[in-house]
């Protein structure tokens, strides 16, 4: 599993169905005040045991202002699937997606990221996965880390 893991001072995420002009978009995650907006993507190796490897960084990641982790200071974590980040760029001008886990894996191995969280205590919200998203944050710093599990 590879995340991507931002310090911020707020975040959302809103999803629209695309139908057309008139379509309003949907808040489905938001955390307000410090905290971390998480991108997640998954490929073909992952298990839970890896999603809960994760969840347990990113809940003790000293990151936050004064060194302090999610879990030193009750911050929020707004976490997002992103099956992008294991595109391939190096060959060519198009991205290919071939180490990126399909849908069918990916989607309960972020949501046991999710689950993992919130058994450890954590405040988690989340985006809609396989959904049209935008995602709008404050980074903090900016301050931006890469963590592979």
């Amino acid at each position: 599993m590879r995340a991507v893991i931002q310090r911020v001072d707020g975040a959302s995420v809103t999803v629209s169905d695309g139908t057309g002009a008139s379509d309003a978009p949907e808040v489905v995650g938001e955390i307000v005040g410090e905290g971390l907006c998480v991108l997640v993507g998954v490929t073909h190796e992952d298990t839970k045991e890896k999603a809960a490897q994760l969840a347990r960084k990113l809940w003790s990641l000293r990151i936050l202002e004064d060194e302090k982790s999610c879990s030193d200071v009750d911050a929020p974590l707004l976490v997002i699937s992103q099956f992008t980040l294991y595109g391939d760029a190096r060959k060519g001008r198009r991205p290919t997606w071939n180490a990126a886990a399909p849908g069918d894996v990916a989607e309960p191995l972020v949501d046991e990221v999710v689950a993992q969280l919130r058994a450890l205590g954590a405040r988690v919200e989340t985006g809609r996965f396989g959904a049209r998203m935008r995602v709008s944050l404050t980074n903090q710093g900016p301050f931006t880390v890469i963590v592979e599990v």
